[in-house]
């Protein structure tokens, strides 16, 4: 299991062919104080967050519309939804990490369940 300490790093998604991969910048909160907070403040986000360890997620206090996915433990996709803000997401057994983006980008990205993505952490 590895050790996932806050800071930045990419988020590597390449489609079911293999023919295509995206690169997408991400912003790692892995602490309390940084899962907390999340997105929370923001107007938006260029890239992603990744939550981690987390199961389900909120959007209370939330200034524009999420799409959340929730990664199972080998970082394989096990769904994809957007959140208007003040919503609560269920939890997701199988989940134990998330990816926060604004709504849309993972579409563009090709991001949906099945998928397995790659994590680097940069600093």
């Amino acid at each position: 299991m590895a050790r996932w300490r806050n800071g930045t790093g990419t988020l590597t998604i390449t489609d079911r062919g293999g023919e295509r991969e995206t690169v997408v910048p991400l912003r790692i909160a892995a602490s309390y104080r940084h899962r907390s907070r999340g997105l929370l403040g923001q107007d938006g986000i260029d890239g992603a967050l990744l939550i981690t360890p987390c199961g389900n997620v909120h959007s209370f206090r939330m200034r524009f519309t999420i799409d959340v996915a929730y990664l199972d433990r080998k970082f394989n996709v096990v769904a994809v939804h957007s959140m208007k803000p003040g919503r609560l997401s269920l939890p997701r057994l199988r989940a134990r990490h998330v990816i926060e983006s604004e709504a849309g980008a993972m579409a563009k990205w090709g991001l949906r369940p099945g998928t397995q993505v790659r994590i680097a952490q940069t600093d």
